[in-house]
């Protein structure tokens, strides 16, 4: 099968610092990868080479084709909530207008918009300010712009960073979803454990590709290790893997001894202070 991207001898660099290696990756249709490893590994220099938004200093980067279309999710983190958008108006704008003949999206523009907000089950929000949407909510409404312009490649920024863990559970059953209908997927993350139970394979960085492969195979202690110099504990049960950083050898008590504790609420004091009528009659 002819991948859609391949990166051969891939090196990139910012000023006189190499930020990755000898990057040799195939990413072929209807792959589900993720990119682990610490931050400054070069995660998100990789996905902006495979975004053609950076020239590599030495290696190839072959595409399928010169017009491949691939989307981009970005960091929830990096996106002004201020700009005065609805959030069907965000999905709008992954669409190309280039072809229309007027300003404004079309009808049916607009029903396509509102179809992948319904598949997303966000529908009721499409007008909905995007900074009154929770941190869940949001990350939907910009994958439904990533998939209104129906890429073949998915690429990902951290697409569970600044939400809670049911979020990102959902998030990752989402991409999931997506993936078992034929999108390619490309996502970084720096949640092993999401990656574990939902990426069938996993491409573990560190300025070069310290490994690759399902990740059964790739979460291992010594992988981890040498990516992240730091210790591990791996625990597989059930089919499933468990990845944990290895404790310090010290306690909390060895770190505070003493420190300030905070007290409980003095339920009578505060029912008194809720009924100023029965505080009056006291004293």
């Amino acid at each position: 099968m002819q991948p859609l991207i391949e990166f051969t001898g891939v090196n990139f660099g910012y000023g006189a610092f190499n930020v990755l290696e000898d990057i040799d990756l195939h990413l072929h249709p209807g792959q589900f990868v993720g990119l682990v490893g610490p931050s400054g590994a070069g995660k998100t220099s990789l996905l902006k080479l495979v975004l053609d938004l950076l020239t590599p200093r030495e290696g190839q980067i072959d595409r399928v084709r010169a017009d491949l279309r691939v989307t981009y999710v970005p960091q929830i983190e990096t996106v002004d909530w201020s700009f005065p958008v609805t959030a069907e108006e965000v999905v709008l704008m992954g669409l190309d207008h280039r072809q229309n003949i007027w300003p404004w999206p079309r009808r049916s523009e607009r029903e396509r918009a509102r179809a992948i907000l319904d598949k997303l089950e966000i529908d009721h929000l499409a007008e909905r300010h995007i900074r009154d949407l929770s941190g869940g909510q949001q990350q939907r409404v910009f994958l439904a712009r990533a998939l209104v312009a129906e890429p073949e490649i998915l690429v990902l920024d951290e697409p569970t960073t600044g939400v809670d863990v049911r979020s990102a559970e959902n998030i990752f059953h989402w991409l999931t979803h997506l993936n078992q209908d034929g999108m390619t997927i490309l996502l970084t993350t720096h949640d092993l454990n999401m990656a574990a139970a939902h990426v069938p394979w996993v491409v573990c960085l560190n300025r070069r590709i310290m490994a690759q492969g399902p990740p059964q195979e790739i979460f291992t202690e010594s992988i981890l290790e040498d990516a992240y110099k730091g210790e591990f504990i791996v625990i597989r049960q059930n089919d499933m893997i468990f990845v944990q950083q290895k404790p310090h050898s010290h306690g909390l008590s060895d770190v505070l001894p003493d420190p300030v504790e905070g007290g409980l609420p003095n339920h009578d004091s505060r029912e008194k202070s809720a009924n100023p009528v029965s505080a009056l009659k006291e004293s």
